[in-house]
């Protein structure tokens, strides 16, 4: 059985990807800039820091991508500030956590003051041992440095964790930390590759509650 669980927060935790895949049409409307395409939202879920510059350059070669990123997260900011929807199962999976005394951190890409009002608005900060966020570590997922971090700082080999998320470059990482990973999808299912990564792969957090249960995990 796993020792600690590592939580990805934006589309595991709370209904947030579909919120940030909107911010993106008013920050390149401010900007004078095309509008995003599924590719461009697909393929950046989840990359934070150079990984995120990088994505930014490589589909808006015209403009800083800095000047994009601070855009987009001011919007973000103003809209963080209130509460969002969390996943079904998680406040069950989390009272199942506390109740075994398996300790449990996120590690999530957004900025730390994002991830720390979620939790709070949420009222499951209190859960939670710690924060690792995508400024923490040099290099964002999918490498696998922010659950590395965050296995450290629960005091537990990476092996020993288990990891939930829902993107593509989230379950990348968690495969690459050595971790017991499991997806619970979002906006995009699984793809072959994907399918290779994963331990398993739970329809909600009640379900990946219910294989802890069982001993499966």
């Amino acid at each position: 059985m796993v020792k600690g669980v590592i939580f990805d927060m934006d589309g595991l935790m709370f209904d947030t990807e579909r919120l940030w895949d909107t911010f993106w049409a008013p920050c390149c409307r401010k900007l004078g800039l095309p509008q995003p395409g599924p590719e461009f939202m697909a393929s950046g879920r989840g990359l934070a820091g150079e990984n995120l510059l990088r994505h930014l350059a490589e589909f808006y070669p015209q403009i800083d991508p800095k000047v994009m990123l601070k855009e987009v997260y001011d919007i973000a900011a103003e809209r963080f500030t209130h509460p969002v929807p969390c996943k079904p199962g998680l406040h069950e999976l989390l009272e199942w956590l506390k109740k075994h005394h398996i300790p449990c951190i996120v590690a999530s890409s957004s900025p730390r003051h994002m991830i720390e009002n979620n939790l709070k608005n949420d009222h499951v900060d209190g859960y939670f041992q710690g924060i690792v966020c995508g400024d923490d570590v040099e290099h964002s997922k999918p490498d696998p440095d922010i659950f590395l971090k965050a296995a450290a700082q629960l005091g537990l080999p990476a092996k020993d964790c288990l990891v939930l998320e829902d993107s593509f470059n989230g379950v990348r990482a968690g495969h690459a930390a050595g971790a017991v990973t499991v997806m619970v999808p979002d906006l995009a299912q699984p793809d072959e590759e994907i399918k290779q990564l994963y331990t398993c792969c739970c329809h909600d957090l009640l379900e990946v509650r219910q294989l802890l249960e069982e001993g499966k995990l």
